[in-house]
């Protein structure tokens, strides 16, 4: 109840009637305040009403906001995995039913006709996989990779080109651990081979439009650019500003300037005629006889280290030392042909074979290591060039699956200087490992065999191959391959050159009467020989050792204006997929090819346990998405109860404090009227 202060003597009507007043419109206040409460729900409408609560709520409501769009990312990610496991499921299935296949139609009592049916069988499972591959999910083509606005795999001359990029879109998981929702190259759905991977440095030269940005710098760190300091015979150092140099030519152009601006001051001559320049990987400076130029670094600063102007220990520039240190500039797409000191002479044409297709590449016109890349692939036969994780080099990936007869091989074209062989890409050259050799099954050979009789280490007994030669008492070289023999192509030919002069000594032949080498034109190992020779040179196999045929020594052509015999290139390059194998074991049942179907059979037993680990990988994703969901809910559930607690009406204590507010404005009212009533008379 209102009532007048005890101090207050005499109260005049306008004091009463405004302090009345007051208590009438503060409690109606409350009451309409309280009235909202419970017809909204809301007990805070604007930060005023409380603002450590207001402030909590607002966190609150920014984190369930945050927590609502993790939690759509959570849903697209469980969608996305669902669809890929489900896709590597069917893929097993097929692939076991293609096994199973296989390995019926394996043994020799198959008739040609059951194999025949039963590739039609395969294309159909064929057929189903590429249909399965290229299906999207809410983040698009599941398999594309990175690239999930179009189809993965795309049916290429017989073959399926695979052109997928990157590891895979990651979705935003918030403060969870992100996974990718889709797959890029390295599983057997979706595959490519790297196998051609540049075999040489490149080791590109400075140019002066390097970007600085492309230098490995002086301290393998890069290039951090700022002010150098240099200084000639030892005196007071002077100050170049490098910040912002973007390109050699900056460095160089700014570097000139400020050795001209002192050599204007100082009166003295310091740059000889060749000035400041490059030189292979290095920034060189041509000092005139007589003089030093040091550069250093200030306090702090890393630019004429990174540059090669600074080393550890200390260096001068003079006219006996004008290079600086190897800034190892790194291979990029804008690098000059002209610049890649790793590789001498002009480019010339080179022959790609792949999808069983070939075309002759004309290089000979490319200016930077882009046109090498855009002519390469604009061949159209499913090949990319990218550039290796060293930068100092190319990988050329083949894209295309399909199977043995349709792998890649790049040879030379005859009379280009070795083209192929120099850019480090020739897929059959001297440093081609021979476990690559038969799509990875390598080379195998007879060792260690011993005489039943004796038990000793027996010669005849552990010889490979024997080569004949044309000659009119047709000289015989026995080879016998080692284990350290068969580690690359340049061992092997080592071994045959080897074993091949102690043979024509002792037939009193000329060391120069027979080389094993590598031919300039189609890939092959090659055996020269004399040309006084009239017959041809054979092989034949020894001791039932498969490395002659393995070898591509079997099968080979003599060609007699050359006295040349030219093996088949047993290294060509298959893409190991799925698809590459479904696509052998359909042609080893067309062909009635034993060996075929058992060497499709070992490669889908590969490819099965890739997809299963695949799925296992995608399996791992999924669960971790689940747990991530759980969480989530958990935590917006926590956050919505807290939130409810600080922001949301109590019923039964607002309407309480209503009917309590009701009776208080009740009695106000009262009392104003009763004490508006009185007047002087009421007094007397």
């Amino acid at each position: 109840m209102s009532l007048i202060p005890s101090n207050l003597a005499r109260v005049p009507n306008l004091l009463v009637q405004r302090i009345s007043l007051a208590n009438v419109s503060r409690t109606t206040v409350d009451l309409l305040k309280t009235s909202q409460q419970i017809s909204t729900g809301r007990d805070i409408s604007r930060p005023s009403d409380d603002i450590v609560r207001a402030a909590t709520i607002g966190v609150l409501d920014d984190r369930l906001d945050r927590s609502a769009q993790t939690q759509r990312n959570l849903s697209q990610a469980s969608a996305s995995l669902g669809l890929l496991d489900q896709l590597f499921g069917e893929a097993t299935d097929s692939a076991n039913q293609a096994r199973s296949i296989a390995s019926q139609q394996s043994s020799t009592g198959s008739s040609t006709a059951e194999r025949s049916a039963q590739a039609t069988v395969v294309d159909q499972l064929l057929a189903g996989l590429y249909n399965s591959v290229n299906r999207s999910s809410v983040a698009g083509y599941a398999l594309g990779g990175s690239q999930t606005s179009s189809p993965p795999v795309q049916e290429f001359f017989g073959g399926y080109r695979y052109t997928g990029q990157g590891s895979g879109i990651v979705t935003d998981l918030g403060q969870f651990a992100s996974v990718p929702i889709t797959l890029g190259p390295g599983n057997p759905l979706g595959n490519v081979s790297t196998r051609v991977a540049s075999t040489i440095d490149y080791n590109p030269s400075l140019t002066t439009d390097t970007q600085l940005s492309d230098l490995a710098g002086g301290r393998g760190l890069g290039v951090v650019t700022g002010t150098v300091q240099f200084a000639v015979n030892g005196g007071s150092a002077v100050s170049v500003d490098l910040s912002g140099a973007a390109t050699v030519q900056d460095v160089i152009t700014r570097v000139t300037s400020a050795i001209h601006d002192y050599e204007t001051t100082s009166g003295t001559t310091v740059l000889g005629p060749g000035g400041v320049s490059v030189s292979g990987g290095s920034f060189t400076i041509d000092v005139a006889a007589g003089n030093a130029v040091r550069f250093a670094d200030p306090a702090g600063g890393t630019t004429a280290e990174d540059l090669g102007l600074a080393g550890t220990p200390a260096f001068d520039f003079s006219s006996g030392t004008a290079s600086g240190v190897d800034t190892n500039p790194k291979l990029t797409l804008r690098t000059p042909v002209t610049a890649l000191a790793g590789i001498s002479g002009a480019l010339g044409q080179i022959k790609v074979t792949n999808a069983g297709r070939s075309t002759v590449v004309d290089l000979s016109g490319a200016k930077t290591l882009a046109d090498i890349k855009n002519t390469l692939e604009g061949s159209n036969l499913g090949v990319g060039v990218e550039i290796n994780a060293a930068g100092n080099g190319i990988v050329v990936t083949n894209q295309v699956s399909a199977g043995r007869a349709g792998a890649l091989s790049i040879s030379e074209v005859s009379g280009n200087n070795l083209t192929a062989t120099r850019l480090g890409i020739r897929t059959l050259d001297s440093s081609t490992r021979l476990a690559d050799f038969n799509f990875g099954q390598g080379v195998q050979i007879v060792d260690g065999q011993v005489d039943p009789a004796t038990g000793s280490p027996s010669v005849p007994l552990n010889n490979d191959f024997t080569i004949t030669l044309g000659d009119a008492a047709q000289t015989k070289i026995t080879v016998d391959l080692r284990p350290q023999d068969v580690s690359n192509v340049q061992t092997l030919l080592d071994r045959i050159n080897s074993q091949a002069q102690a043979a024509l000594a002792a037939a009193g032949l000329p060391a120069s009467a027979f080389s094993a080498g590598l031919s300039d034109g189609p890939n092959g190992i090659a055996f020269h020989q004399s040309s006084t020779f009239t017959g041809a040179i054979s092989v034949q196999a020894n001791n039932n050792s498969p490395a002659a045929t393995q070898l591509g020594l079997l099968d080979g052509t003599y060609d007699p204006a050359s006295a040349t015999f030219v093996g088949t290139d047993h290294a060509k390059v298959r893409v190991d997929s799925l698809f590459s194998d479904l696509i052998d074991l359909r042609d080893g049942l067309r062909n009635d090819d034993t060996s075929g179907i058992g060497f499709a059979s070992d490669s889908l037993s590969k490819s099965i346990d890739g997809l299963t680990q695949t799925r296992g990988l995608v399996g791992a994703y999924a669960q971790r998405v689940d747990q991530a969901t759980t969480r989530e809910t958990d935590r917006v559930t926590l956050d919505t109860q807290t939130r409810s607690t600080l922001a949301d009406t109590d019923y039964a204590s607002a309407s309480a404090r209503y009917s309590l507010l009701q009776t208080q404005l009740q009695a106000s009212l009262q009392l104003t009227a009763a004490s508006q009533g009185r007047t002087l008379l009421d007094y007397l």
